[in-house]
C-alpha cells in the first residue's frame, strides 16, 4: 500500500486481482490519506471497503453543491438583469449597488435646470406648436431624446401655459357670476305683468291705499314708521311680511313704500289686494311728488355725477380686461351693478324732503328679511346723531361687519386722506335709524352735493361708483353704533362667513352682495331664510312659478 497526501485532490486505486480490472475515483473534499491494500489482506475485504466510502462521500457533496447553486444564481440573475436594465434606460444609477450619489446628481442638475429656467421670460407659451398635454411632453421628449435641461424648460412652459389657462378660467367665471346678477328672472317680470294686468280690469286692485280710516296713521308720529324704497314687488313684500310676522304688536306699524313710475301699478296692486297680511301700507310713485324746480335740478345733477363716475370705473376695467388688483375682485364688479345709478338708491339723501311731517323712521332696503320684533329701534337714543347704524362686528375688533373705508375711497388723494381713516369700518346700510328732525338741522343735503362736484374737479377719482361712498362723507361725526346683532349683511356674497347662530340670533339679515335670495346664484344655505316668507298661497306667485 501507498499512501498520497493532498490539500485539495484525493485519488483512490483500486485493484481487483480477481479479473474485475480497476476502477479509478477522484474527490475534492479534501480527503488527506488514502490506502491502497492487496485485496487478500483483511479476508479480501479492505480494497473493496474503501473505495465504497469515498464513492458515498462523493454524492453527498455533489448534492450540496447543487442545492447551493440552485440558490444563488436565482440572485446572481436578478443582479445581472437590474445591472442590464438600468444601464440601458440610463436613469438613476445602480440604486441597490452603490448608485444614491447619480441619483443625487442627477436630481441636482434638474433642479438647476427648473431654477434657471424660472429665471427666464417663458417665452413660447402659446406660440404656434406649443405643446397642450403632458401626453404631449413625454412624446416630444421621447422621440427627440431631449437632455434634462431641455425637458425642464419644456416642462416648465407647459405648466405655466396650464397655470394661465386655469386663472383665466376661474376669473371669467368669476365676472360671468356677476353678470348674472345684473338680470331680473322671469318669474319677477311675469309678477309685475299679471298685476299691471289685475290693476287694470279689478277694482279691489286699485283701492286706496291706505283705506281713508287709517290715513291719520301716516304722520303720526306715535307709530312705527317704516320706508322702503324699491321697485321689486316681491321683494317688497318680504320686507313688510318679515316684519308684521315678528312684529309684537303689529298694528303699531306704519310702511311707506316708494317706487318709480314704471312698478307704481304693480306694487299698487299687490298690497291693495293682501291687504289683510299688512297693518298700513302706503304705496307712492315718484311721480306723485311735487318737488320745488330748485331739487329737481340738484337731483338730476346727482344723478348725472353718479353715472359719469360709473362710466369712467367701466372704462378703466375695460381698458385692463377686466384684470384686478389681488383681492379687489368683487368690490370692482359689483360697482358695475346697474343698481349703482338707480334713481331709488340715490334719493336716500333726500328722505327728509320726501317725508316732511315725520320725525323718526327706519330705513330698510329691499333685499332684507327681518326675524325679530324692531320696535325697540324707535326707542333707542341716537345721542344727537342723526343715523344709527352698525358699525362694530359680531366678529370682535378685529374684522368689520363690512367693508372698510379704504375698500370704497382712493386715499392717495389727500382730500380722502385728510378726512377718512383707511382702516376704519364704514357703517353698514341696509337697516337704519334716522332722526329726520335732527336731519334737518343739518347741511347733512348739501355736504353730500358738495363732495359730488369736489369728485367732479378731482377727476372722479375719489371713490368707486355708488350711493354710499359720499354719504359715508356726508354723515361724518353723526353715526350713532347699534348693537352688531340688528344687522347681519354679506349674505349676497358667494360665500356667508356668519356662523348659524349669528343668523339665526340677527334681527335683520341683509343680503348685501350680487346674489340677491330670488335669483338662481344665490346661496341655497341662506336662501331659505327668504323665501319662508313668501305668499307662496298667492295666484300669482303660483302662476308665475315664483317658489320653483
Amino acid at each position: 500500500s501507498e499512501i498520497w497526501k493532498t490539500e485539495s485532490l484525493a485519488v483512490c486505486y483500486c485493484f481487483g486481482f480477481d479479473g474485475s480490472g480497476e476502477t479509478f475515483y477522484i474527490s475534492a473534499t479534501g480527503i488527506k490519506k488514502v490506502t491502497i491494500s492487496n485485496p487478500g489482506g483483511g479476508n479480501g475485504k479492505g480494497g473493496g471497503g474503501g473505495c465504497a466510502a469515498a464513492r458515498r462521500f462523493s454524492g453527498r457533496t455533489l448534492l450540496l453543491l447543487l442545492l447551493v447553486l440552485a440558490i444563488v444564481l436565482p440572485f446572481v440573475f436578478v443582479w445581472f438583469a437590474f445591472l442590464v436594465l438600468e444601464s440601458a434606460s440610463d436613469c438613476m444609477g445602480l440604486r441597490l449597488f452603490g448608485g444614491g450619489d447619480t441619483s443625487l446628481k442627477i436630481s441636482e442638475e434638474l433642479t438647476r435646470a427648473l431654477v434657471e429656467e424660472t429665471g427666464q421670460d417663458g417665452n413660447g407659451i402659446g406660440k404656434k406648436g406649443s405643446l397642450e398635454s403632458f401626453d404631449e411632453l413625454v412624446k416630444e421628449m421621447t422621440l427627440k431624446r431631449r437632455d434634462i435641461k431641455a425637458f425642464a424648460s419644456v416642462t416648465k412652459k407647459l405648466l405655466l401655459q396650464m397655470e394661465r389657462k386655469v386663472q383665466s378660467a376661474k376669473h371669467h367665471e368669476f365676472v360671468y357670476w356677476h353678470l348674472a346678477s345684473h338680470g331680473i328672472p322671469k318669474s319677477l317680470h311675469c309678477l309685475s305683468l299679471r298685476l299691471t294686468e289685475e290693476y287694470s280690469v279689478n277694482a279691489m286692485a286699485r283701492a286706496r291705499l291706505p283705506p281713508p280710516e287709517s290715513v291719520s296713521r301716516l304722520t303720526d308720529p306715535s307709530y312705527h314708521h317704516v320706508v322702503i324704497l324699491t321697485d321689486n314687488v316681491l321683494a317688497a313684500s318680504v320686507v313688510i311680511s318679515s316684519t308684521v310676522q315678528n312684529a309684537v304688536d303689529p298694528d303699531k306699524f306704519v310702511f311707506h313704500v316708494v317706487t318709480d313710475k314704471k312698478t307704481y301699478t304693480p306694487m299698487h296692486a299687490w298690497f291693495a289686494m293682501n291687504s289683510a297680511s299688512s297693518p298700513v301700507v302706503e304705496v307712492k310713485g315718484l311721480h306723485q311728488y311735487d318737488w320745488p324746480q330748485e331739487v329737481n335740478v340738484r337731483v338730476k345733477e346727482m344723478l348725472e355725477i353718479h353715472r359719469m363716475i360709473w362710466r369712467r370705473h367701466y372704462q378703466n376695467l375695460k381698458d385692463s380686461d377686466y384684470s384686478f388688483v389681488e383681492g379687489t375682485h368683487e368690490q370692482s364688479l359689483q360697482a358695475l351693478n346697474p343698481s349703482c345709478l338707480a334713481l331709488l338708491n340715490h334719493l336716500r339723501i333726500y328722505i327728509p324732503m320726501l317725508f316732511p311731517e315725520l320725525n323718526k323712521i327706519v330705513l330698510l332696503d329691499d333685499d332684507v328679511v327681518v326675524q325679530r320684533d324692531l320696535s325697540s329701534l324707535w326707542e333707542t337714543d341716537l345721542n344727537g346723531n342723526v343715523v344709527g347704524a352698525v358699525v362694530d362686528s359680531w366678529c370682535g375688533n378685529n374684522c368689520c361687519p363690512g367693508r372698510k373705508h379704504k375698500d370704497y375711497f382712493n386715499f392717495s388723494h389727500p382730500l380722502i386722506s385728510s378726512n377718512l381713516r383707511q382702516d376704519d369700518c364704514a357703517w353698514l346700510s341696509g337697516m337704519n335709524v334716522f332722526d329726520l328732525k335732527a336731519w334737518r338741522q343739518t347741511n347733512i343735503t348739501e355736504a353730500y352735493s358738495s363732495w359730488l362736484r369736489l369728485s367732479v374737479s378731482s377727476g372722479l377719482q375719489l371713490w368707486q361708483p355708488g350711493a354710499l361712498p359720499p354719504t359715508l362723507l356726508a354723515f361724518k361725526g353723526l353715526t350713532q353704533s347699534l348693537d352688531p346683532s340688528w344687522h347681519v349683511a354679506g349674505l349676497g356674497s358667494r360665500s356667508v362667513k356668519s356662523p348659524e347662530e349669528i343668523l339665526k340670533s340677527a334681527a335683520v339679515l341683509h343680503f348685501s352682495g350680487p346674489a340677491k335670495p330670488w335669483l338662481e346664484i344665490s346661496n341655497p344655505v341662506v336662501r331659505s331664510l327668504w323665501y319662508r316668507y313668501v305668499n307662496s298661497s298667492n295666484l300669482f306667485v303660483r302662476k308665475c312659478k315664483i317658489m320653483n
